[in-house]
């Protein structure tokens, strides 16, 4: 009786053990299966700039529409090309823009001009480059001025406030890359009696529109001869949150969804000071020594940073000069320099 007893209690134990370990088991599964968590999606990491460096962009037809004003040096009117909605997509958006034209028929270099930035309640097309485009034009100059998504007659950009900042790299790009059929649509309107000089184009770049030249000479490569004035060139997102106490809500929810994009992504790929060693374009600088909006220290740091890198950079500062290079006199002054250094750079 005892030895079935006995028996019966060694059964007994070994099954609680069993039982024990299953459910031990079974709690260490479940476990590690709550503590498995899905990676959020990042759609955006295709426009950090290593990967934007190895997109392929398109060349998409630049198209002539209606004539905004013209006079007896040149013409002004809108273009349109198209732009892929995200990098290396198949779905092209939109973009209009402002380019003027010589009146005289002939061969022309090309600058592409990038804005900075303009609330789009006021915009119209032009503003933030005409002024010194219609020099350039009145000079033999072509000019093309993309308005960006969301502006002009352009198709509308993504509701993400990032990614709507990033889709202004892949406009910029686009362009360049589009660059060679601007020809094809000059003689849709001039029958070959005005064209562009393919081996002379050049950017310029004011304030938001100097950032985004700095990061498109990045991601291409070009040496195409580059003029900036009061380029917003400090890191990014610090480049944003410096002007957020120009918002109503001194940048609360900017800052909230920065945070969310700061936990999903390396911001540090995403800003262009990281990549200026990329740069092989010869570069001037133009700089207010007033200027409240871009701090003129900004510029001298990302001078010296080129010319450590080895590139052709130089600075010219502008005594007193507020942000758009005012007074009238400076702002003079500042037109002849950005001339001339486009001059010497296509023999002019």
């Amino acid at each position: 009786m005892k030895k079935t007893v006995g028996l019966f209690m060694l059964i007994l134990s070994i099954v609680v053990v069993v039982e024990t370990l299953y459910i031990a088991n079974k709690i260490y599964v479940v476990k590690n299966i709550v503590a498995v968590k899905t990676p959020s999606p990042t759609p955006l990491i295709a426009f950090d700039f290593n990967n934007l460096k190895k997109t392929k962009f398109p060349k998409t037809q630049i198209i002539f529409g209606r004539v905004i004003n013209q006079n007896n040096e040149y013409i002004s009117r809108v273009f349109y090309y198209s732009v892929p909605k995200t990098p290396g997509s198949t779905v092209l958006e939109k973009v209009s823009g402002l380019a003027n034209i010589p009146q005289k028929p002939g061969t022309y270099p090309v600058i592409i001009m990038y804005r900075g930035f303009v609330p789009d309640n006021i915009y119209k097309p032009g503003v933030g480059t005409q002024p010194v485009a219609s020099v350039l034009a009145q000079n033999g100059y072509i000019t093309l001025a993309p308005d960006f998504l969301g502006y002009g007659e352009s198709d509308m950009p993504s509701k993400d406030p990032f990614e709507n900042r990033f889709q202004t790299y892949t406009t910029a790009v686009t362009l360049l890359s589009s660059i060679p059929t601007l020809n094809k649509g000059l003689d849709a309107s001039y029958s070959g009696q005005i064209k562009a000089d393919m081996g002379k184009i050049g950017i310029w770049g004011h304030s938001n529109g100097g950032h985004i030249a700095l990061s498109t000479l990045e991601i291409t490569g070009v040496k195409y001869p580059t003029v900036l004035w009061a380029p917003v060139s400090t890191s990014f997102p610090y480049s944003i949150l410096y002007y957020t106490d120009e918002s109503q809500d001194q940048g609360m929810a900017l800052r909230k969804t920065l945070a969310g994009f700061e936990a999903t992504y390396n911001t540090n790929l995403f800003s262009p000071t990281n990549y200026l060693n990329w740069i092989k374009a010869p570069i001037l600088v133009n700089q207010g020594t007033a200027d409240e909006e871009v701090p003129y220290w900004w510029s001298q740091n990302l001078v010296s940073q080129l010319q450590k890198d080895g590139d052709s950079a130089n600075l010219i500062e502008y005594d007193g000069a507020d942000h758009n290079m005012l007074p009238e006199d400076e702002w003079s002054r500042a037109v002849g320099n950005t001339l001339n250094f486009y001059n010497k750079a296509f023999n002019k």
